[in-house]
């Protein structure tokens, strides 16, 4: 059963059903995890693939397409657009919403196998803890150990955004995402809850962004570490910038203590090491997960880069 809402007002989520923005999510879990086949399919309501540049914040409709946010803000918000426009596949980003990507489920292989249960699965435990990790988190801080899966999500942590709800409510992007230790959810909004729009400031006044992903085959793969930053300069020196990092623990990291390093700096190879570096502070990986520390460095290390030469 699918139901297609036109308003708000007319949205109504019954107990148990499953809502449907892009659905490039949705679809594989209908196959492999026994998503609920009562749908609520939010495509047809006024307003909610539309990103309104009016006033001191842009207002970002859930249901925007990938794409249009790479291709719509790419000048006054570039780390935003790069990361955007560097996920999935093209297909992928021309159907799959920001308010989908946000919200999607954990990437983990027992989750995603209809035969076993886990703590997102209604189980008890976290096979993949004592099982296969070899992509979960450097950051073990939860008894999940798969990480957060949106690039949305780790690039809005540079942004400072804000999320309206179909209710009219609005939370902080840690309200919504949490702090990682619920090894029960991918992210906190409760049953019948819907994200409407995404909200942040307007950029700073010629803004540069930088992201990149390092990832175990040439394209279209979720990353193993990826990084984003956007920034602000006066001649060569960063006067204000903003690091997250993603691919390593259950939500995506913003890298604040990193951050005091790179303001007031050129962007020297010795700074950017001195940055990269201390991306890792307080990472303790799985037994498979070791290699991730190494990349992070080399990943912020690549971001940076990026940056400075852009």
């Amino acid at each position: 059963m699918i139901e297609f809402p036109t308003t708000y007002d007319d949205l109504d989520v019954p107990a148990g059903a499953v809502v449907r923005s892009g659905g490039t999510d949705l679809q594989e879990r209908l196959r492999s995890h026994n998503a609920s086949p009562t749908i609520v399919d939010l495509t047809g309501i006024e307003g909610y693939a539309v990103i309104d540049l009016d006033g001191q914040r842009v207002r970002i409709g859930a249901g925007t397409p990938m794409a249009t946010v790479a291709r719509d803000l790419a000048t006054s918000h570039p780390a935003l657009a790069i990361a955007t426009g560097s996920l999935a596949t093209p297909q992928v980003r021309a159907t799959g919403s920001i308010g989908g990507n946000l919200t999607q489920h954990t990437r983990c292989w027992y989750y995603r196998h209809p035969e076993t249960d886990c703590f997102k699965s209604g189980g008890d435990s976290c096979p993949a803890r004592s099982g296969r990790h070899l992509y979960g988190v450097a950051f073990d801080r939860s008894d999940c150990v798969h990480p957060h899966p949106s690039t949305i999500a780790m690039a809005l942590r540079c942004y400072d955004a804000t999320i309206n709800l179909a209710d009219g409510s609005t939370r902080s992007l840690d309200e919504v995402l949490g702090d990682g230790t619920d090894a029960t959810r991918d992210h906190q909004l409760g049953p019948g809850e819907v994200i409407a729009s995404v909200e942040i400031a307007d950029g700073w006044p010629d803004e540069r962004g930088a992201y990149f992903r390092s990832i175990s085959r040439f394209e279209a793969e979720w990353p193993l570490v990826e990084a984003v930053v956007r920034a602000r300069f006066d001649g060569d020196t960063v006067t204000h910038c903003a690091l997250a990092i993603g691919g390593v623990a259950t939500v995506p990291l913003r890298m604040s203590a990193v951050e005091p390093t790179l303001v007031g700096s050129v962007l020297d190879d010795a700074t950017i090491a001195t940055a990269a570096a201390t991306c890792t502070d307080g990472a303790n990986p799985l037994p498979e997960t070791g290699y991730k520390i190494d990349l992070i460095a080399a990943t912020v290390t690549e971001t940076l880069e990026r940056l400075r030469n852009r």
